[in-house]
């Protein structure tokens, strides 16, 4: 299975034993959209509802922090998404957070995932059958091996502001990154992490909803200043657009880390530098 699959492969795969698809659009707080009401009234037939607000360390100030592997294998084992599962990613929202969801599949050791192209808005745009209500949901093993390997902590990232070891994207709007516009978050300070580079997550995507892909998205990247042979961490608001970079940077076959806490743990921190203007 690709990484990014198309609405006709997916229609083709429906009811396939090993399928698993999943819902995953999340708002993050911003506006007064309900993901799980949106996923109620419709949804591609067969899908479960992975709530990104709920599993999350919720213990943290923070917001979309990664749960613990415990938490996400049990969240993961009541939704049916287990071992020799084929999940296939999608949502229906602004901030593309099937992405988010791949990141973390992939963190806790589910490799056999791919996003949908287009998402719940093409599949529709199509006419194409969905399905209201909850669905039947199958418990299944899921063996949860965490691989931080693709995740960045503060301490890391205060660390490669020094060294330059890995080249570091952020996600958020141009006018977020260079601090003309406030930060909606309280306390936190305007600006970006010296050093880095802007993409804002849009320039990735196609006017319909679509991924850029070869050439186009390759065009995107190096036109923000990466050098896509170099390391490459992703950063932006809270971790949820970074992962969306992240899988871009995947699908040209670079594997990108992802700043976890992203400008709001850097942002409200006092003890972080912070850089403002054009980078």
């Amino acid at each position: 299975m690709d990484s990014l699959v198309t609405t006709d492969w997916l229609a083709n795969e429906l009811g396939a034993n090993d399928l698993r698809i999943v819902d995953a659009t999340y708002f993050a707080g911003f506006g007064d959209r309900n993901a799980a009401a949106e996923y109620d009234a419709a949804h591609i037939p067969g899908a479960v509802f992975m709530d990104l607000g709920e599993i999350a360390d919720t213990s943290s100030d923070l917001p979309s922090m990664l749960p613990t592997p415990e938490k996400f294998a049990s969240r993961m084992q009541s939704l049916g998404l287990g071992d020799g599962s084929r999940i296939v990613l999608y949502d229906n929202s602004p901030f593309h957070t099937a992405a988010r969801a791949w990141f973390m599949l992939r963190t806790f050791g589910a490799h056999d995932v791919a996003i949908l192209d287009g998402g719940l808005a093409k599949w529709q745009a199509e006419g194409r059958e969905t399905a209201s209500g909850k669905e039947q949901l199958r418990h299944r093993h899921f063996t949860v091996w965490a691989d931080d390997k693709g995740v960045r902590t503060l301490d890391q990232m205060k660390t490669n502001v020094d060294s330059g070891a890995e080249q570091v994207l952020d996600a958020r709007s141009s006018a977020r990154f260079t601090g003309e516009e406030a930060d909606p978050r309280p306390a936190t300070h305007p600006g970006h992490i010296p050093g880095s580079r802007n993409l804002p997550v849009g320039q990735i995507f196609n006017e319909d909803g679509t991924w850029k892909t070869g050439d186009a998205l390759r065009s995107a990247f190096e036109g923000a200043g990466i050098d896509l042979a170099k390391p490459l961490v992703t950063t932006c608001g809270s971790g949820i657009t970074a992962s969306a970079l992240a899988f871009g940077a995947h699908l040209l076959g670079v594997e990108a880390a992802v700043y976890d806490g992203s400008w709001s743990e850097w942002g409200a921190d006092r003890t972080t530098p912070k850089a403002t203007g054009e980078a």
